[in-house]
């Protein structure tokens, strides 16, 4: 491995990630199936914005969120996957030191602001369902900004963090990352200082994060769920439950596999089940999300017709 000599120690200059597999058939399956995935993310969210960029019926708050969820996914699984694709074609996969830093920090900026985002469109449906005729001012343009904002600076703060507890570690001995990224709990195995600290930082940015951006979510649905109950109409229950289905089913899949990593405790779980379950949340959500959006909602759908048919037609 490529080192710089500082006394009796060695000091890692850069790192092997070993992937998921090494059975080469396999690889050459994950290849195809996680290339097609990476294309559908990618032209699938890119997609999402354009329609909510050209189509006037879908420039409301919740499409605006929306849209930016859409780029985060991009950003997100691109910050893993091209170097997923690359650890299968190559014999051994290698990152340099900052550019291991710069991984973990993308993920840990774009993941967190995942959360937020989630939470923001919790919290504009809670606006939109229990209190629609304040709705327009409360979720102006200048809110809907304002609380993006919020959301990346949350990420930016996360990763920041995580960025300085990666330069804090010292790694003296193996550089060989048992992970398809750089991910901060196989770094720490990788330590050989006292990580206990580092370890308690980084848990606590992101196990603070999460646990405000699930209260932001449940305290919201708690208030939707109780302004439904009250409604008469059978219709209009059956109108605001569908505009929360697809939210709802984004929220579950993405703290469901969160939660299962950055939450229990790591005895709960092998580092192999870690890999799986990081692939699910960060290459197969990001392209799960344009298609609940887009297979649930009724407004897209119609959007995506209207531009499909002037297309067509012109």
């Amino acid at each position: 491995m490529d080192s710089l000599g500082d006394g009796n120690h060695t000091a890692v200059t850069e790192f092997i990630l070993l992937g998921l597999t090494h059975d080469p058939v396999l690889r050459v399956f994950l290849f195809i199936i996680i290339l097609c995935i990476y294309l559908v993310t990618v032209s699938g969210n890119l997609c999402t914005i354009l329609l909510i960029r050209v189509s006037t019926q879908l420039h409301h708050p919740m499409y605006f969120f929306l849209s930016h969820l859409a780029f985060t996914d991009i950003v997100y699984s691109s910050s893993v996957t091209p170097n997923m694709l690359t650890n299968f074609l190559v014999e051994q996969n290698t990152i340099s030191y900052h550019g291991c830093a710069f991984q973990l920090g993308t993920t840990a900026v774009f993941g967190a602001a995942e959360c937020f985002l989630l939470a923001v469109m919790a919290y504009d449906r809670f606006m939109a369902i229990c209190n629609p005729l304040l709705y327009s001012i409360k979720m102006s343009t200048q809110v809907c900004v304002q609380l993006i904002m919020v959301a990346y600076a949350g990420g930016l703060l996360n990763g920041c963090a995580f960025a300085i507890c990666f330069y804090l570690l010292s790694f003296c001995g193996s550089n060989r990352i048992n992970h398809f990224f750089c991910d901060f709990a196989p770094l720490i195995e990788l330590s050989c200082s006292d990580v206990s600290v580092l370890t308690a930082v980084a848990s606590i940015s992101a196990g603070s994060l999460i646990l405000f951006t699930v209260l932001v979510i449940v305290f919201s649905y708690l208030y939707i769920l109780l302004t439904i109950l009250k409604m008469r109409s059978t219709e209009g229950r059956h109108k605001a439950f569908s505009t929360c289905t697809s939210h709802l089913t984004a929220v579950t899949l993405y703290y469901g596999t969160v939660t299962f990593i950055y939450v229990l405790p790591k005895s709960m779980y092998s580092t192999d089940q870690n890999k799986v379950i990081s692939v699910f949340y960060m290459v197969v959500i990001p392209m799960l999300n344009p298609l609940i959006y887009s297979l649930r909602n009724k407004d897209i759908k119609e959007a995506l017709k209207r531009q499909l048919g002037r297309k067509i037609f012109s």
